[in-house]
């Protein structure tokens, strides 16, 4: 390995290797730190003290005295295309659908549009820090391979897919079985793993969905089963007394995509606020994955994550903005109100819970642990750079905190994009915060 190659970054450093809920020395904090990267992975990650006298004489040395450097966030379910219409009033969410996001989405079959959102969407992305995202494309293979455009210029570690729409949607977002498998397919071969791409399959939900599409989308879930599925369930009680006059012969919501063998490692589920029992085991099981999006849950008045019942079943947790529903691209944000979600379901989310859930328990969720979410030598170096004192609040707050506790949860209770002074992908800067 070249030495040319090597950066090294100090600061203090924040990373996990276990769920804290489950593990009193889930994570690896050094006060005062150094993170080694080179050929855009991390060599190594530990105290100043002991890591310094490694480098060979010459390295680059970034000093962020006063900052902590992390793993770069992880956003487990978005709508880039809904970037524009975050913060539109509505009754509930299928109206929202109606009055706003269908409308919205069907400016997708433009490249050029589609290119200028997905540009503003990663922009926005990297000022939050957040280096990976499971995102939500269009009906249109267009706006897919936009997406995957602008995210390779950038060299991003990003999960993306075409919405597969046939029924219970305006003509004009409507797709086919058969034309949707196709594309799918054929977005599948030209993007999976081109450099950091990688394809999820993306039924919308099980009610624009046909069982054709379904069964179809299943097919791709087995024969790409390194691929990555994902889509919506059991979000609003609307929407689930729909899918129950649907689907009349399936036991619950999730039970409609496990008929067509759609829980599998690699498959994310967007919400999961009305799930049972049975539903919450079923999806450990299968390691089938839940994105949890409380910003969007309170916004359309869907419901309240119970994180405690999640926890005993076992299922895998990861946290989500699910702009534009949410209405932050803000992990931090995203970690405030989890935090209120869990305690009006008469639960405690810890602030390093909620870090873990943003980073490796990610990374868990997609099955990507070792490949982004920690500092473990040989992982991609997408980390952030946060800054205690980004905020007066945040300055007199932090400064009289006692405890590492404490520190994380000022910041996810007061912090914001303001909050994130620096953003690395793949050991390179992609984003700085103006003075």
């Amino acid at each position: 390995m070249s030495t040319a190659s090597l950066q090294a970054y100090r600061a203090s450093l924040l990373h996990f290797h276990a769920d804290p809920a489950f593990d009193a020395h889930a994570h690896d904090w050094h006060e005062d730190g150094l993170l080694i990267v080179a050929d855009g992975k991390v060599r190594a990650a530990g105290d100043y003290a002991t890591l310094h006298a490694t480098l060979p004489a010459g390295t680059p040395l970034h000093d962020y005295g006063g900052h902590i450097i992390t793993p770069g966030f992880i956003d487990t379910h978005v709508h880039y295309p809904q970037s524009d219409m975050i913060a539109s009033p509505a009754p509930g969410l299928l109206p929202w659908l109606e009055r706003y996001t269908f409308p919205t989405e069907r400016q997708f079959d433009d490249p050029e549009h589609a290119g200028a959102v997905a540009e503003f969407f990663l922009d926005e992305l990297l000022r939050c820090g957040t280096t990976t995202a499971m995102v939500y494309c269009t009906v249109h293979a267009e706006s897919v391979d936009a997406f995957f455009a602008a995210s390779e210029k950038r060299d991003l570690r990003m999960v993306a897919g075409k919405v597969m729409m046939d029924r219970n949607c305006p003509d004009f977002l409507r797709d086919t079985a058969e034309s949707s498998a196709r594309d799918t397919e054929a977005l599948i071969q030209r993007w999976h793993h081109r450099g950091r791409a990688l394809y999820a399959i993306t039924p919308r939900f099980a009610p624009t969905s046909t069982e054709e599409q379904l069964q179809l989308a299943g097919e791709l879930a087995r024969a790409y089963p390194d691929t990555f599925l994902q889509t919506h369930v059991s979000e609003n009680e609307d929407e689930c007394r729909w899918v129950k006059s649907l689907f009349p012969n399936s036991r619950s919501y999730i039970d409609v995509y496990d008929s067509y063998g759609m829980l599998r490692p690699r498959a994310m589920y967007g919400h999961c606020i009305w799930l049972d029992e049975r539903d919450r085991r079923r999806m450990a099981e299968t390691r089938s994955a839940a994105a949890v999006c409380p910003t969007s849950n309170l916004f359309l008045g869907s419901g309240l994550f119970d994180f405690e019942r999640a926890d005993d079943a076992g299922m895998l947790l990861s946290l989500a903005t699910d702009v534009g529903g949410g209405t932050s691209f803000s992990m931090l944000q995203t970690m405030n109100e989890a935090y209120k979600v869990a305690r009006l379901k008469g639960s405690y989310l810890p602030a390093l819970r909620m870090f873990y859930m943003a980073t490796l328990g990610a990374a868990r969720a997609m099955q990507l642990e070792g490949t982004i979410g920690s500092f473990a030598a040989g992982a991609e170096a997408d980390f952030i750079v946060l800054d205690p004192q980004a905020t007066p609040l945040l300055a007199r707050r932090t400064a009289r905190r006692e405890s590492l506790e404490e520190l994380l949860f000022a910041l996810a209770l007061l912090g914001d994009d303001r909050a994130v002074a620096a953003t690395y992908s793949a050991g390179r800067r992609v984003h700085l915060r103006e003075s």
